[in-house]
C-alpha cells in the first residue's frame, strides 16, 4: 500500500512537471486556480485604486492629497520591481504569492476600519497604501515566472492570450466597481470588499498546489547570494539581445500608447465636443480591440507564424492610426480606427510576453519582468504629464499627429534594429 502511494505521487509530480499537451487550460487544476487568484487580486489592486482615491477626494475634497498617494505607489513600484523580481527567483513563488495576498488583507483590512474611525490622521492612510503597494510588487514577477512552469510551452499561447484578457476586463470592472461602492456603500465598505478580494486570491493558491518549479528546483547547490542574483539579473538583460531588446520596446509603447489615448479622450470632449453616449462608445472601443486580438492569439495559437514581425508591426502601424484619428471631423467616424489601435496594441503587448516566456530562462524571469514591471510603471505617467501639458499649449490633434509620428519611427528602427524579436517564430 505505501509503495502504491509513493508511486501515485510520483506519477502526480511527473505529470505536474510536464503538462500534458492535450489537456486543455481550462482542465488543468492548477492553472484555474491560479488564472483565478490572479484575477481576484488584480481586482482588489483596481478597486482599492479606485476607492481610495475617491475616498480621499469625498473626504478631504484635496486633489494634492490624492497626488500624494499616488506619488507614493509609482515611486515604490519603480524603486522595488528589480528587487521583488530578485526574490521571485530566489523562493518558492507560490508561496510568495499567497503571502503577499494574506499580508495585504490584513492591511487592507486595517486601512478600512482607520478609514471607518473619525478623525484618523491622513499620514497613516498614505503609510497603508504604501504598503499594499510595496507588498504588490513582489506578487507580479512571481506571477508572470510562474506561468510558463504551470502551464508548459505547448499551452502558453492559450494561458497568456487568457490573462491579456482577463488583465483588461478586471481592470475596467474594478474601477467600475470600487466607484460604485464608494459611492453608494461608503469608503471603508468598499475598501473591506478589497481586502477580502485578497484573501479569496491568497484561498485559491492553496488550492492550487505545489507549482512544477518549486517541486523541481534544485537545493543541494549553494544558493548565491542577493547581491549577485540581483546585480546577475540585469547582467543578464543587458547581456541577453532578446531580453533587452523587449526591456526597451515595452516601456516605449505603452509611454506614446497611454498618453496618446489620453489625448483622444481629451479631443472627444474639446474637440469634438462628442455626446455622453459616443464618449462611453469610445472608451469601451479600446478593451474590445485588446479582447479581440487576444481571442485571435488564442484561436490562431501556433497557427500564427513570423510572431516577431507581428509585434514589430502592431507598434509600426499603431502611428498612422493615431495620424488618422486626429484628422478625423467627428468622433463617430473616429471609432472604428480606435478599435484599430486596441487591436494592434494587443498584438504588440501579448505576443511580446508570450515570447519573453519562451526566450528567458524559468530561474531568471521573475527579474526580467520586476525590471519591466517597474519601468512599464513609471513610463506612463510621465508620458501623461509631458503630453498634457503640450496638449494645453499646442492643442490635441497636433500632439496627437506628433506621437503617432514618433511611434512609426519607433517602429520602423525596431524592425532594422531588434533583429532577435524580428526574427521570433
Amino acid at each position: 500500500m505505501l509503495e502504491l502511494a509513493n508511486k501515485t505521487n510520483e506519477e502526480q509530480a511527473a505529470l505536474a512537471q510536464q503538462p500534458s499537451k492535450s489537456l486543455s487550460i481550462w482542465r488543468n487544476r492548477a492553472f484555474l486556480a491560479v488564472f483565478s487568484s490572479y484575477s481576484l487580486s488584480l481586482l482588489g489592486n483596481t478597486f482599492h485604486s479606485i476607492a481610495i482615491n475617491l475616498w480621499v477626494l469625498q473626504t478631504t475634497g484635496s486633489a494634492k492629497l490624492m497626488s500624494a498617494v499616488l506619488i507614493t505607489q509609482l515611486i515604490i513600484n519603480m524603486v522595488f520591481g528589480s528587487f521583488a523580481g530578485t526574490i521571485a527567483d530566489r523562493v518558492d513563488r507560490r508561496k510568495l504569492m499567497w503571502v503577499t495576498d494574506i499580508v495585504r488583507f490584513f492591511l487592507v483590512g486595517a486601512m478600512a476600519v482607520l478609514i471607518y474611525l473619525p478623525d484618523i490622521p491622513f499620514f497613516y492612510i498614505v503609510l497603508l497604501s504604501g504598503l499594499v503597494a510595496f507588498v504588490g510588487v513582489f506578487r507580479s514577477p512571481a506571477f508572470q515566472a510562474s506561468l510558463i512552469e504551470i502551464v508548459g510551452k505547448e499551452q502558453l499561447t492559450q494561458a497568456v492570450g487568457a490573462i491579456s484578457i482577463s488583465d483588461n476586463m478586471t481592470r475596467i470592472m474594478g474601477y467600475a466597481l470600487g466607484g460604485i461602492a464608494v459611492a453608494f456603500l461608503g469608503g471603508a465598505f468598499a475598501i473591506a470588499i478589497d481586502a477580502a478580494a485578497f484573501l479569496v486570491s491568497a484561498l485559491l493558491l492553496l488550492f492550487a498546489g505545489i507549482f512544477p518549479y518549486a517541486a523541481a528546483k534544485d537545493t543541494s547547490k549553494p544558493q548565491a547570494s542577493f547581491k549577485h542574483d540581483l546585480t546577475d539579473g540585469f547582467r543578464y538583460v543587458w547581456n541577453n539581445p532578446f531580453a533587452k531588446a523587449a526591456v526597451l520596446l515595452l516601456p516605449l509603447v505603452m509611454f506614446f500608447f497611454l498618453s496618446t489615448f489620453m489625448l483622444i479622450q481629451v479631443m472627444v470632449v474639446q474637440v469634438w465636443e462628442a455626446k455622453p453616449i459616443i464618449f462611453g462608445l469610445m472608451e469601451a472601443c479600446i478593451p474590445m480591440g485588446y479582447v479581440i486580438g487576444s481571442i485571435l492569439i488564442m484561436r490562431l495559437d501556433q497557427r500564427l507564424k513570423h510572431r516577431g514581425k507581428w509585434i514589430l508591426g502592431s507598434v509600426l502601424l499603431m502611428g498612422p492610426a493615431f495620424v488618422a484619428i486626429a484628422q478625423m471631423p467627428s468622433a463617430a467616424i473616429a471609432l472604428p480606427l480606435i478599435l484599430l489601435v486596441g487591436f494592434l496594441f494587443s498584438f504588440s503587448t501579448t505576443i511580446i510576453f508570450i515570447a519573453l516566456r519562451v526566450a528567458i530562462e524559468p530561474a531568471l524571469q521573475g527579474r526580467v519582468f520586476g525590471l519591466i514591471g517597474a519601468l512599464t510603471s513609471v513610463t506612463p505617467p510621465i508620458g501623461l504629464a509631458i503630453f498634457s501639458t503640450l496638449s494645453d499649449l499646442y492643442g490635441p490633434a497636433l500632439i496627437i499627429t506628433l506621437s503617432g509620428i514618433a511611434m512609426f519611427t519607433i517602429g520602423m528602427l525596431a524592425y532594422r534594429k531588434m533583429k532577435t524579436i524580428r526574427d521570433f517564430n
